[in-house]
């Protein structure tokens, strides 16, 4: 059944996608831009493991989610945390580097010759690619991702937590921060052969990113008013 968690949570990221595609038609402000290019990648991650649990193994599904997944995965979050917090000039920056940076390497997959091994036994890996230089893309993406979803929802909380009109942004980023540090842990236990592990932890860091972000809006919203 563990295999079928991904159906779920994709369902779930359109959910989110469509409340946060209100916010920022209503605000049209460019974190929230990014913040949907996130979840939409987050949703396509998790529709191409929906797809693998239905279809089996499928060499193009294998590649699109190695993409979405390992190259992009958080990084649109990340970059609407950055958009948020930094200057614009730093935040375009990173932009034009990283977006470059993931184009370059998606292209590297897509071309990669893929060998299976005898006793491969048909789950999503990285580990069947013959390029195996490929997978060293992702750590940089993903630290990055690291360091500025979690890094700017606990710095985030951090400031807010002195004031107690405001503690409900503490309470927001905490959810935010430890939803972001989930789907990381998933895929360390993906690296070594538990894909499982990520589909878990999927689910649950994109519900509590999710309930973070309602969090925030909905107090933001009472206070405005």
């Amino acid at each position: 059944m563990i295999d079928y968690i991904p159906i779920l949570t994709t369902f779930l990221s359109i959910y989110f996608f469509i409340e946060i595609y209100k916010h920022y038609s209503s605000k049209k402000k460019k974190y929230l831009l990014w913040w949907m290019l996130g979840v939409v990648t987050f949703g396509l991650g998790t529709l191409s493991e929906s797809l693998h649990a239905l279809i089996g193994y499928n060499e193009f599904n294998l590649r699109f989610w190695y993409i979405i997944g390992a190259l992009l995965g958080g990084f649109p979050l990340a970059q609407g945390t950055v958009y948020l917090l930094f200057s614009k000039k730093f935040a375009n920056r990173t932009t034009i580097f990283f977006v470059s940076y993931i184009i370059i390497a998606a292209i590297f997959v897509i071309l990669t010759p893929i060998s299976i091994p005898e006793d491969f036994d048909g789950r999503l890996t990285g580990k069947v690619f013959e390029w195996t230089w490929v997978r060293l893309f992702s750590p940089l993406i993903n630290l990055y991702a690291f360091i500025f979803l979690v890094g700017g929802a606990i710095y985030s909380a951090y400031k807010y937590f002195k004031m107690k009109n405001l503690l409900y942004r503490v309470y927001g980023n905490s959810a935010i921060a430890i939803g972001g540090i989930l789907p990381g842990i998933g895929g360390s236990f993906t690296r070594a052969g538990y894909v499982e592990v990520l589909f878990v932890t999927e689910l649950v860091g994109l519900a509590l990113i999710y309930i973070g972000y309602k969090i925030i809006k909905h107090n933001s919203s009472l206070q405005v008013s």
